[in-house]
């Protein structure tokens, strides 16, 4: 659990040093977009740990104590900040948001295309329910798969 913690701990801070340093780039006196450049680095961590197979109960379990708890607090506070800021900053604040939601949406059609042919819900469950029957009448006891 610590791990999840640390983990969540050195996105955010690393979130919010950029935030800030966007801020200065910008003119603005705010945190520009802090706390969503930490939990794009909590996913990009979270995947990478998962692809190394380092991503334990315990990773998972510190990182959901703080979702259910600190994020939601933070996300609330940060967005109101950003809105007083925004409306201090003038027109560069929208073209930097304008853009940055560009980018999102360039990132989210590139790793779509990366990743292959998605399963659907339907399909996986499909799948799964072929693993199971193939390995009973195999005489083994069925895969059991994390959900």
């Amino acid at each position: 659990m610590i791990a999840g913690v640390a983990l969540l701990a050195i996105c955010t801070l690393i979130g919010q040093l950029l935030g800030e340093g966007l801020g200065v780039l910008l003119g603005v006196k705010a945190n520009v977009g802090g706390v969503g450049i930490a939990m794009i680095l909590l996913i990009a961590a979270r995947m990478w740990l998962k692809t190394r197979g380092r991503y334990n109960e315990g990773v998972s379990r510190g990182i959901g104590f703080w979702g259910a708890l600190y994020i939601p607090i933070v996300v609330a506070m940060a967005a109101q900040q950003d809105v007083v800021a925004a409306v201090e900053g003038g027109p560069i604040v929208l073209i930097a948001g304008v853009g940055a939601l560009l980018l999102c949406f360039s990132a989210v059609a590139i790793i779509s295309r990366l990743s292959g042919t998605p399963e659907t819900m339907d399909e996986i469950e499909a799948r799964e329910t072929r693993e199971a029957e193939m390995a009973i009448a195999a005489g083994s006891p069925a895969p059991i798969t994390p959900r």
